[in-house]
């Protein structure tokens, strides 16, 4: 009885991990969004949080300072969401168990 009990528990093990490849490779293909300045300021950012593409208004380009600051805050909301959005798909795969990927 253990025996079937351990291959049944081997299955669970195996499929959890199809489904966590399948998941990092649809976290892989995301993009999102930061923001800053009231979308004056745009950040595209993938899934591997490498940034894809930014946005910046004529009227930020005065200030350099200020926009170092906008970059950096977009990054960092573009890279938050990310964070999130693979946090509440890897929950879903590992039944919310706090495993570090």
């Amino acid at each position: 009885m253990f025996k079937g009990g351990m291959a049944g528990m081997m299955q669970k093990a195996k499929q959890m991990q199809e489904d966590m490849e399948l998941v990092q490779k649809e976290i892989k293909s995301l993009t999102c969004e930061g923001i800053s300045a009231s979308g004056a300021l745009k950040v595209e950012m993938n899934g591997d949080h490498q940034v894809s593409n930014i946005f910046v208004d004529e009227a930020l380009m005065s200030d350099k300072d200020m926009l170092e600051d906008l970059i950096m805050m977009a990054v960092n909301d573009a890279s938050s969401k990310i964070s999130e959005i693979s946090k509440d798909k890897m929950k879903n795969v590992t039944g919310g168990l706090n495993l570090p990927f």
